[in-house]
């Protein structure tokens, strides 16, 4: 994740209430790889069909899911390697009839809990009942501006307004909120009006999501933003940052080469850009400061990785799995040196950004330790610059 406001106008908002403040003085120590944010699909199941859904989730879905009691047993082995912070996903989370003892009880162990849903199952009620719970931030599904993109994109029709609602009735209810879009080439010029809509509705924060090829989306590989169009994507993302410094936070998902192209932007010196590299590289990535966990159990180095299974927490515990000399975990922790593909294998600046996302190498070339090609920076241009050798 690449915290775009807080390294472009030092700001930030949802994050530094969880996280505490950071930035380029101080770059955020939050998380670890033996001590890193889970994000727990709890189910397969799923009331839209969305078309980029990495793990295929369904309305109505047979495949394997942890029962109540070993649910309630992985939230103790989530405490044990003190987490800091829970993000329940899915499929869509509240359609896990449990979730709520599930919650409550990582609550009570005293976790931080966050939900991911598309939003169109929040109504007052639900959303009183998460706030209740303890949940600390609720993030909904919005991929664009427009209804029928969104509603094209997520595979239902109608349900733009229906997580409009859900989100609303969340921040009614008093609880932090965030807007997560996926951006494609289809939709990343909306990006300015979907970061104007959630100004709109006081919303403090908003991610973009970089598409990833795997699951449904495996068909959508040809739907990545061109290189100018992720150029100015970026551009434009700088230039809102620095707009609503304060009032609204802008974070990228899943390309951490982002920070890199951000800092050679903004930077007023060497300095600076050495010091915002350290922003980048402190965010972490797929298995260094996140892992996941899988709706059957299945440990994974993140979400995005379904192909790497860690162990399973009905037979192995994360505090086994998660140790720096675990050879499955090692190609995370210290990705760049595992880099084969020409471009990221010499990149000057794989200390930090890690050689972007896996799945899309994987996907893209063949080659899970190959080039993400989705990177399109002319990173020797920039390293000469900066009079950087990495």
């Amino acid at each position: 994740m690449i915290p775009v406001s807080v390294m472009v106008a030092g700001e930030g908002t949802v994050s530094f209430r969880i996280k505490g403040r950071f930035g380029k003085h101080k770059p955020s120590s939050f998380a670890g790889p033996l001590h890193p944010i889970v994000v727990w699909n709890i189910t397969w199941k799923c009331n839209l069909r969305c078309k980029h859904c990495y793990i295929n989730a369904m309305p109505e879905s047979r495949l394997r899911e942890l029962g109540t009691e070993q649910a309630l047993k992985t939230v103790e082995q989530i405490a044990e390697i003190k987490s800091p912070l829970l993000i329940i996903s899915g499929g869509e989370p509240l359609m896990r009839g449990d979730l709520f003892e599930i919650a409550s009880h990582a609550v009570r162990r005293g976790i931080r809990v966050a939900l991911s849903s598309n939003g169109t199952l929040i109504t007052e009620s639900m959303a009183e009942k998460l706030r209740r719970t303890g949940f600390t931030y609720v993030g909904v599904s919005i991929d664009s501006h427009l209804a029928e993109w969104h509603d094209m994109f997520r595979g239902v029709k109608g349900v733009f307004q229906a997580a409009l609602e859900g989100l609303k009735n969340a921040m009614n209810a008093g609880i932090p909120v965030g807007i997560r879009t996926v951006i494609t080439r289809y939709n990343v010029e909306h990006a300015s009006r979907i970061v104007e809509l959630a100004v709109s509705l006081g919303v403090p924060r908003i991610a973009f999501y970089h598409l990833e090829p795997i699951g449904r989306g495996t068909m959508l590989s040809d739907w990545l933003p061109t290189p100018s169009q992720y150029r100015l994507f970026l551009d434009t993302l700088i230039g809102l940052a620095r707009k609503y410094a304060g009032m609204l936070e802008i974070e990228t998902v899943t390309a951490p080469f982002d920070g890199i192209y951000i800092a050679d932007r903004i930077a007023e010196s060497r300095e600076d850009f050495l010091r915002l590299l350290e922003v980048v590289k402190a965010q972490g990535g797929c298995g260094r400061k996140i892992v996941s966990i899988y709706p059957d159990g299945e440990i994974h180095p993140c979400q995005f990785t379904p192909t790497v299974s860690l162990g399973n927490v009905s037979e192995n515990r994360l505090s086994e799995i998660l140790r720096e000399d675990n050879p499955r975990l090692r190609p995370f922790i210290h990705p760049y040196e595992y880099l084969r593909g020409p471009r990221c294998s010499a990149c000057p600046f794989k200390k930090y950004c890690g050689g972007g996302s896996r799945m899309r190498a994987l996907s893209l070339t063949g080659d899970f330790y190959g080039d993400d090609p989705y990177c399109s920076l002319p990173v020797r241009r920039i390293a000469e610059k900066w009079g950087f050798k990495g």
